[in-house]
């Protein structure tokens, strides 16, 4: 168990490497409940490699990673989720032959470990508790069609009612508004945003838009070359000569 006031998501000193190009090198931050924290930077800054290190579907070279107090790198990405670490991905992940409540449903159930009851009993297994979710994502309406059929904006719904499903205290985000037009990607992260508020879960998410990014993040961590370049406020941020140099460009 975290004490009182530590960080909900705590990284230490993380380090790896691929075919000895250094992808994250000495990485150390924290996220608190309830935080809204974005992790951006160019292409190949390491970004994805961070992901998939807290959600355990890759091992570290060097580092640590602790959820609540508890450390957690090394784990099998199955147990790190029981753990409380959720993820939606830059492509909607749904079971696309499945409707809208049953990928919801089976989210439920996995997480329940009820997995046994994916038979006759499927239909009526926690419908009620997936209603509720696909409504709070605003997909309500979406609840009986199949996933294959909706349009991508949906399906992130969908996918994020999934992450919800296991009840997680982290969220992991990559991209939450990729594929969406610019103009429905404020309500995208508006809805997030609630969620957050709301749900008190700890937030880490990507993401390319940078008015996204400066509109809606509580912090804002910038890597380059698998650095930490800047941490703080997205106004501090945005005005660091650094961040402007490798990532924002000429924008000040």
């Amino acid at each position: 168990m975290s004490s009182p006031g530590a960080p909900l998501l705590r990284i230490e000193h993380l380090s790896k490497a691929f075919d000895g190009v250094q992808a994250l090198d000495d990485v150390s931050f924290a996220v608190d409940a309830g935080e809204l924290v974005a992790l951006i930077g160019p292409n190949g800054a390491g970004k994805t490699t961070c992901f998939n290190i807290i959600n355990g579907q890759l091992g570290a070279d060097a580092g640590s990673v602790w959820l609540a107090g508890e450390r957690i790198d090394g784990w099998p990405p199955q147990r790190i989720a029981v753990a409380g670490v959720g993820r939606t991905f830059q492509t909607a992940a749904t079971f696309t032959s499945m409707t809208a409540r049953e990928n919801v449903q089976l989210a439920l159930l996995a997480g329940a470990r009820e997995c046994a009851a994916l038979n006759r009993r499927f239909a009526i297994r926690r419908r009620a508790e997936a209603d509720a979710l696909l409504a709070r994502v605003g997909a309500a309406a979406l609840a009986d069609r199949d996933c294959a059929s909706l349009a991508y904006p949906d399906a992130k719904r969908v996918e994020l009612a999934i992450a919800l499903a296991q009840s997680p205290r982290l969220l992991l985000m990559d991209e939450p508004t990729a594929g969406t037009a610019p103009r429905d990607r404020g309500a995208v992260m508006e809805l997030v945003s609630a969620l957050v508020r709301d749900s008190g879960v700890a937030t880490l998410f990507t993401e390319h838009d940078v008015d996204v990014v400066f509109r809606f993040a509580a912090r804002v961590i910038v890597l380059d070359r698998g650095r930490i370049i800047a941490d703080g406020p997205p106004a501090a941020v945005r005005a660091d000569a650094r961040v402007q140099a490798v990532y924002l460009g000429t924008e000040g």
